[in-house]
């Protein structure tokens, strides 16, 4: 997988290689989430998908809340921006 150190640089790129999904998509585990945590359709946070059960994304997520968390979403939160299948 190609590295990336700022979220909406790495979405592009995932962008011209045909690998973004859209939040709308169905997730898998393993997956990279890309989150907008304002509203402003640049991507502020990136985590893993670890499951999706029952239209819930459960996640692993670094710096957050300075340490390593899992964090649920609901599957059409507005945080979420997409994934990459990995």
């Amino acid at each position: 997988m190609e590295r990336f150190a700022y979220c909406p640089t790495g979405i592009s790129n995932f962008k011209a290689k045909n690998q973004w999904q859209v939040r709308s998509s169905n997730p898998q585990s393993g997956n990279i989430i890309f989150f907008d945590w304002d509203g402003d359709s640049v991507s502020d946070h990136v985590g893993i998908v670890e499951k999706v059960e029952n239209e819930v994304v459960y996640t692993i997520e670094g710096n957050s809340g300075d340490r390593i968390a899992r964090r649920m979403y609901k599957k059409d939160s507005p945080y979420i921006m997409g994934y990459i299948p990995i």
